[in-house]
């Protein structure tokens, strides 16, 4: 049986690679030949030239956020704009919350 594949990302490429996940093994991208950061199975890469999306990507995959498939299906709520995230790094600083807990919020109201 293969094992499910889950996704890698090139932050600096903006690209997004399906491989075989293994905890033990680095992976690194094929354009840049930098080290890829594993974004989870429940991963949907935006488009190469949405540059806000990836702006948003980067600051969640960098404060530790992943996109792993839950119980009940998908990673849950996740920042699509740099507002949302602007809104939550704003919560978290003001309330001692860590960023990554913040970013996840669904309300920061």
């Amino acid at each position: 049986m293969a094992h499910a594949k889950t996704s890698y990302v090139c932050l600096s490429c903006r690209a997004s690679y399906k491989q075989p996940y293994d905890r033990t093994r680095q992976r690194t991208c094929p354009r840049c030949a930098q080290p890829l950061i594993h974004a989870g199975s429940a991963f949907a890469a935006p488009r190469r030239r949405d540059t806000a999306a990836w702006r948003t990507l980067t600051v969640l995959l960098n404060a530790g956020v992943g996109f792993h498939k839950s119980c009940c299906g998908g990673p849950g709520y996740r920042p699509r704009t740099l507002r949302e995230v602007r809104e939550r790094i704003t919560h978290a600083q003001r309330s001692g919350e860590p960023i990554a807990h913040a970013l996840v919020r669904r309300d920061v109201g």
